[in-house]
C-alpha cells in the first residue's frame, strides 16, 4: 500500500493521462484563459472515480482500503439501479486533499452469459495484487477477448470498460470553483467552462444535458466524451472509448459550508461519458 497520498495519485494521473491526451490539451486551455489576475493558473483535482466488480476478491471495500489506509473516510453511499451499481466516496480529513467515488457492478444482475465472463477475467487475477502499490492503476490483470467485450457491451458498458481497462481512474475532475481566471458573471463558472470547451472542440456529454444537477442540489458536474484508444484483445485490436474530464462546480450549503458529497442523478448521467456508441 502507498505510504503517502501525492505517489499514490502521481500514479493514478500519469496512467490516465497516457490513455487521455485530451486532459493535458484542456488544463493548457483552462491556464491560457485570459484575466486582470496575472498569476499562474492552478488546477485542482475535485476528485477521482474507480470501478470494480462486486467479487470478494476485487470489491469496492478491496479498492477503498488503499484510501482509508491514507487516512480517508468513507462518506456517502449511492445506488444507480439501472446501471447495476452500487458506490461510495470517500474524504480525507483535510479538505485540499482530492475526494474519491468508487463505484462496484453487482454481477449476479447480469446474465449468465455475462457473469461467466467477468469470474473468469477476476479469476486471473493474484489475490495479492490487489494490495499491491499500483493496483489501483494497474490496468487489466487478465486475457479478454473483442468477442467477449462485445458481448458484455450489448448489456452493460460499465462492464465492457472494465474488461478492456480494467484498475485506472477513469476520469478525474476539474474543481471549476479553484479556477480564478473564469469570471464571476451572470452564467455559472461551469457555463463559461462548456463555453470554453466546446468552442475548442471538444465534445460534452449530454446525457441528462449538458450540466448535471446545479446550485439547487448544491453540485453542478459536466464531463467530456472519452478520448479513444487502441486496447490489444486476445483476437485482435479495437479503439474503443478509454477515460475522460469531469468538471465540478460546489455551491454552499444553508449553513454555509461548501457541498462535499455527490448526487446520485448526476452521477448516473455521467457514468455515460464511457459510452461506445
Amino acid at each position: 500500500m502507498h505510504t503517502n497520498i501525492p505517489d499514490l495519485f502521481n500514479g493514478l494521473w500519469q496512467d490516465y493521462v497516457a490513455i487521455t491526451p485530451s486532459a493535458h490539451k484542456i488544463h493548457a486551455l483552462l491556464m491560457s484563459v485570459d484575466t486582470i489576475s496575472k498569476q499562474k493558473q492552478e488546477i485542482v483535482n475535485d476528485h477521482i472515480a474507480l470501478r470494480t466488480f462486486d467479487i470478494e476478491k476485487v470489491g469496492l471495500p478491496k479498492l477503498a482500503q488503499h484510501f482509508i489506509n491514507l487516512g480517508y473516510e468513507q462518506k456517502g453511499d449511492y445506488d444507480f439501479a439501472a446501471k447495476k451499481l452500487t458506490a461510495q466516496h470517500f474524504e480525507h480529513p483535510d479538505p485540499t486533499i482530492p475526494k474519491v467515488f468508487i463505484s462496484e457492478l453487482r454481477v449476479k444482475e447480469l446474465s449468465d452469459t455475462a457473469q461467466n465472463i467477468i469470474g473468469k477475467l477476476v479469476a486471473q487475477i493474484d489475490a495479492e495484487a490487489v494490495h499491491a502499490d499500483n493496483f489501483l492503476y494497474s490496468g487489466t490483470h487478465w486475457q479478454v477477448s473483442s468477442e467477449d467485450y462485445k458481448a458484455l457491451l450489448k448489456e452493460s458498458e460499465y462492464a465492457a470498460w472494465m474488461s478492456a481497462w480494467g484498475y485506472r481512474a477513469n476520469h478525474f475532475t476539474v474543481s471549476v470553483n479553484h479556477l480564478p481566471k473564469i469570471s464571476e458573471t451572470s452564467t455559472s463558472k461551469l457555463e463559461q467552462v462548456n463555453t470554453l470547451l466546446k468552442e475548442a472542440g471538444f465534445m460534452l456529454n449530454t446525457s441528462g444535458g449538458e450540466i448535471k444537477g446545479g446550485k439547487d442540489v448544491c453540485l453542478a458536474q459536466s464531463s467530456t466524451m472519452a478520448d479513444s484508444a487502441n486496447v490489444t484483445f486476445s483476437d485482435g485490436e479495437l479503439s474503443i472509448p478509454s477515460c475522460f474530464y469531469e468538471f465540478a462546480e460546489r455551491f454552499p450549503l444553508p449553513s454555509g459550508e461548501i457541498y462535499t458529497g455527490f448526487v446520485a442523478a448526476s452521477a448516473d448521467k455521467i457514468f455515460e461519458s464511457t459510452n461506445a456508441s
